[in-house]
């Protein structure tokens, strides 16, 4: 009697775990867990890619990309791009560029008009790498024939360097192109990843053993204008005073202008003026 007793005790005990087991609710994933699975998530089966193959269809569609001549126009016009900076963008795309001979965007017809009511006072626009982007016609004449020079050579530093007019014309030479390539390092600081930088550094000290030498000092000073004598091959000795107008951040463009220390400097600028404009006619 008593075995029969815990028979039916134990067979009510199963029946209950049974019943218990069916109405448990889902086993949860552990936080852990799921955030093993997160990093490690299953990859899809197939055929393994070779590592050439992978890179060589990398290339195939990045030849796919081409960008038109006319949205790299639309771009350079847009970031206000001087003539070297389009240049580039066009090498790089490997595109012609539709409009060659655009000018400066930052140069305005405002600023032209301004340079020219300037005149006899030499004035034009530098950006901070020393490219002269526009210029009155004293300017012109004042250290060279401007107009004569390329316009991708229209550039101070690479003329102060490099050109025998321009430094037969500045009085104290080894003084100013030191000046001016420790201003150039101080300007190239923000710019030293951009590709028009690298550029003109390298021409300079492709074309320069002066400018390799001066460039190792490793000198640094900021634009601040000062008095200044000129030697122009056709007026003589000129006194002036280098003035900067910035038409924006000290980093961007500026008006750069020559205005007389003394009336014989005055009267020998209008001279060259005139000369200027009877070179135009």
């Amino acid at each position: 009697m008593e075995r029969h007793r815990d028979h039916e005790h134990e067979t009510a005990e199963a029946d209950r775990e049974r019943h218990h087991q069916r109405q448990a609710p889902p086993q949860r994933v552990q936080p852990q867990q799921a955030r093993r699975d997160q990093r490690h998530p299953a990859q899809p089966v197939g055929p393994a890619l070779h590592p050439v193959e992978g890179v060589r269809g990398e290339r195939e569609q990045a030849r796919d990309i081409q960008v038109s001549a006319q949205v790299l126009d639309a771009l350079a016009r847009a970031l206000l791009l001087d003539p070297s900076e389009r240049a580039h963008l066009f090498a790089l795309a490997a595109a012609p560029d539709p409009a060659p001979g655009t000018e400066c965007p930052t140069v305005t017809p405002a600023l032209r008009t301004m340079l020219e009511q300037l005149d006899p006072i030499p004035a034009c626009v530098q950006n901070s790498r020393y490219d002269v982007l526009a210029y009155n016609r004293t300017y012109a004449r004042l250290l060279c024939d401007l107009d004569a020079v390329a316009p991708e050579d229209r550039n101070c530093l690479l003329l102060a360097f490099t050109h025998d007019d321009w430094r037969a014309s500045i009085v104290d030479l080894p003084e100013v192109t030191r000046m001016m390539a420790a201003k150039f390092r101080a300007s190239m600081a923000g710019h030293l990843a951009e590709p028009a930088w690298k550029a003109l550094l390298h021409r300079l000290e492709t074309r320069s053993p002066e400018f390799r030498e001066v460039w190792g000092r490793h000198e640094v000073v900021d634009q601040r204008g000062r008095t200044k004598y000129i030697r122009n091959a056709q007026v003589g000795l000129l006194h002036v005073e280098h003035t900067n107008l910035w038409l924006g951040p000290s980093s961007g463009p500026r008006l750069v202008s020559y205005p007389p220390v003394d009336e014989e400097t005055r009267s020998r600028l209008e001279r060259l003026h005139r000369i200027a404009v009877d070179a135009d006619r």
